[in-house]
């Protein structure tokens, strides 16, 4: 069987520039406007650099604030920024948000802390006036992602969650041609996966807080763990009280995309199974090994994650593969690749670099440069839906019913597999009171726990 890259496959089609036109790859063009878009960052680490400086290559903006508990980072990333920006100017720098977002009036907020802020930020950011580009997940409860939805209803604010497949053109291009044309035909298999040693497992001893990290207010409402080192990037990801484990930081991408992909909205039931089998000698607190089943209608999509081992498929290590009854389509940040049963030749999707039209990407620190073109166009489609008064590709409900089935499974592998129904209507686990007062966590004082009926 050969391999046929999409290249080769439109330019066989006479139709191939309509075809490059309509998918998008003809280009994308920054937007000229002529008032500047007034923008804050929350959260200067690496991802929120990285959203900040993707909106400021495809928009005019006036980056006016940054905010950040680290004064190290906050004080780097005033001085990238500045760097960036066309007037040269270093933006206002500020500690607590709260005061960033008293002293500005922002048309786009982009919110980039640990996960445990999503909520509460992407709440205040809305109820002071600002649209949202917030990163996933959008919570780390339930009823956290039920709030944040609420709010952006109630003020009517477009909220844009960091689930950037959707603007992904390689899989754009493969939902079009492979899945919109029913080359697979019915599919009732979806398996996704992540097989990264992504967990940090380390036994770092207790050490003084240093002057220029804030870390209570970095706490905020979490549990507030004794310090023992920067929680920056990777260490934070590592204990459940600031996120989800793997399940909540790489499923929801990978279930995010599958239920674009195929249109899917809630699972009819989730049930989870996993732990700490193999990875017990650290302080990490995630799970090194789970297996969760979102149920739909005649398919069901499962997920697996283990933090040690080699992958299933070297290809994909973190990726999905929808399985029908005429084929198989893979899929990942990288690739994918159509492979139909029998007779027929496969078909490549590459990847899409800008790495001509943006040069500046290949010198910034740490950049995932085949995830940037994406982030791009998420941006530009928050800027449209702004202007055009609709909802964005990863609308606010789109990035919570991802977030909210992550953490759904999380609960059901904490009740020993305990299949789940959630009624998003009712908010409740259907028959399940137990699991139901897991659907909120408890803050740590003074912040309290925002409600889809208050906000």
């Amino acid at each position: 069987m050969n391999r046929l890259n999409r290249r080769d496959f439109l330019k066989s089609s006479s139709a191939a520039t309509l075809a490059l036109a309509s998918m998008g790859l003809m280009g994308m063009h920054p937007i000229h406007n002529e008032e500047p878009l007034k923008v804050a960052l929350i959260g200067t680490g690496w991802y929120g650099k990285s959203d900040l400086f993707r909106l400021m290559q495809i928009a005019n903006c006036d980056v006016v604030a940054l905010c950040d508990v680290d004064s190290n980072l906050l004080n780097e990333a005033g001085s990238l920024v500045a760097q960036r920006s066309k007037s040269g100017k270093t933006p206002s720098l500020y500690k607590d948000y709260r005061e960033l977002l008293k002293n500005h009036k922002l048309d786009i907020t982009v919110i980039g802390t640990p996960d445990h802020w999503h909520a509460l930020q992407a709440i205040a950011a809305i109820q002071a006036g600002s649209h949202v580009y917030l990163q996933k997940p959008i919570s780390v409860d339930v009823i956290e992602g039920e709030a944040v939805v609420a709010a952006a209803r109630k003020y009517n604010k477009k909220v844009q969650v960091g689930v950037q497949r959707r603007s992904t053109p390689h899989l754009i291009d493969a939902k079009k041609e492979i899945l919109e044309s029913g080359k697979l035909g019915k599919i009732s298999h979806v398996e996704i996966c992540c097989y990264y040693h992504m967990r940090a497992n380390g036994n770092p001893d207790e050490e003084p807080v240093p002057d220029f990290l804030d870390y209570d207010m970095w706490t905020g409402p979490a549990p507030l763990r004794p310090y023992d080192g920067l929680p920056h990037i990777r260490w934070w990801r590592t204990f459940m009280e600031y996120g989800n484990g793997i399940t909540g930081d790489m499923c929801v991408h990978m279930l995010d995309t599958v239920r674009w992909l195929l249109g899917l909205g809630w699972p009819k039931k989730i049930t989870s199974s996993g732990g700490i089998f193999v990875q017990k000698e650290g302080k990490s607190n995630i799970s090194d090994t789970q297996t969760a089943i979102f149920e739909y209608d005649e398919m069901n999509v499962v997920w697996q994650h283990r933090s040690w081992g080699n992958p299933v498929d070297p290809e994909y290590p973190w990726a999905f593969k929808i399985f029908g009854e005429h084929g198989m389509l893979a899929g990942s940040t990288l690739k994918a690749e159509y492979f139909p049963y029998g007779k027929g030749d496969k078909i490549l999707y590459d990847c899409l670099y800008e790495r001509e039209e943006y040069p500046e990407d290949l010198k910034e620190d740490r950049i995932e440069l085949n995830a940037a073109p994406a982030t791009r166009r998420q941006m530009l489609n928050l800027i449209a839906a702004i202007k055009e008064n609709k909802l964005p590709v990863a609308d606010i409900e789109e990035g919570h019913i991802s977030t909210a089935s992550c953490i759904l499974a999380n609960i059901s592998m904490e009740l020993d597999g305990r299949p789940l129904v959630y009624d998003p209507q009712k908010m409740i686990i259907v028959n399940d009171p137990e699991a139901t007062a897991k659907l909120r966590r408890t803050y740590r004082k003074p912040w309290v726990h925002p409600e889809p009926d208050k906000v």
